[in-house]
Order: structure tokens, then sequence, then C-alpha cells
């Protein structure tokens, strides 16, 4: 009897470790839809705030968008910490990586607004990220400017999207960020974060 409650235990703290290791990989998942409360992922971690969203002409955040109407992705982080930090923002220096990626519901790929041209070589000092201050990368869908821009140490060009059609969409990138502390001090770093918008594009 008693090698039977033994078992059944073990069994049950087994399957409880198993679900707290599930919800923990939930939480890194940061997803909205047009049915979510808000239109923003805005989420802090060890001090550093994350805010994701489209915003729409007027500058509001939402996830529906009348067909023809351009939009902008916006991202920023912000150094909520006491902590001086450097941060390398590689997640908008690839041309390889899904940031501000769009696919449809048939998962196509519909591209990204811009392509990285080139990133200057310099190391991670060349990046402060002072208390109270935030990286910000804002960029429209639509970007039919011919000239080429910079942000930050890189420079880009708009791939020349064209509005897009009516539909359900979504757009998704996952990263680990990392932000070093000056002289020998650990650096500071999370999981791998993963931010998902699904949204939509409706007849006006």
């Amino acid at each position: 009897m008693k090698t039977t409650i033994l078992k059944i235990s073990i069994l049950f703290l087994l399957f409880s470790l198993m679900g707290a290791g599930c919800e923990k990989d939930e939480e890194l998942i940061w997803e909205i839809s047009p049915n979510s409360e808000s239109a923003i992922i805005q989420k802090e971690v060890n001090g550093i705030e994350f805010k994701f969203c489209l915003l729409n002409e007027e500058g509001e955040p939402t996830t529906v968008f009348n067909q023809g109407e351009n939009f902008s992705f916006y991202f920023s982080v912000t150094n909520n910490s006491r902590e001086m930090l450097y941060f390398y923002p590689g997640y908008a220096y690839s041309n390889e990586n899904e940031f501000c990626r769009i696919y449809n519901s048939n998962n196509k790929d519909e591209g990204k607004p811009y392509q990285v041209l080139n990133v200057l070589d310099i190391g991670v000092g060349a990046y402060p990220f002072d208390p109270g201050e935030s990286y910000i990368f804002e960029q429209l869908w639509v970007d039919l400017q011919d000239s080429i821009w910079s942000w930050e140490k890189g420079t880009y060009e708009s791939t020349q999207q064209k509005p897009l059609n009516k539909g359900n969409y979504h757009t998704e990138f996952q990263y680990r960020f990392q932000f070093e502390r000056p002289g020998d001090n650990p650096t500071l770093s999370t999981d791998t974060l993963k931010f998902k918008i699904n949204f939509k594009i409706q007849e006006k």
C-alpha cells in the first residue's frame, strides 16, 4: 500500500513539474489578435520593457485596418532599471530574421517593408542604454521613399510594398535580448522572447 502511494505521489509530482514547464514556455510567447483586450504587446522582464504593436495612419495601436489604409510597425525596448547598460539591437540588423515580416492566413510570405544595406561593425560600447532610455524602431508597411535612411548604426532602403488585400495576417519574431553591464559584471539577458501580432484587413 505504501509503495502504491509513493508511486502515485511521484507521478503527481512529475506531471506538476511538466505543467509548470509548459506554463513558463507559454508566458514567453506574447500574442495578440483582433479579439484581444489590448492592441499592444507590453511586457517587462528584469527591468526592461518591451512594446510591440501596429499603428494606423493616425498613430493609434490597432489590429484591424481598412483596405488601402497604410500602417506601421512600432517596437520599443526601454530601460526601466536603474542600471547603466549597453544594448546591441540585432533584431533590426538582419534581412534574414522575421522582424517586420508579414504572412497571410495561408502562411504565404508577404515580405518586409525594408531591407538592410549595411551595419557598422563596431563594439557594443557604441550602444549605451541609460536608465529611462528607449530604442524605438518604427517603420511604414507602404514606404514609397526612394532615399536610403539610417537607424542607429544601420542603413536601410524601402522594398516598395503595396497595400495588403482584404484578409487575415500575422507578423511575428523571436529574439534573445542581451544587455551588457560595464566592467566585468555579468551580462543581463532574457530567455528567447516570442512576439506575435495577428491582424485583419477589412473592407471599408
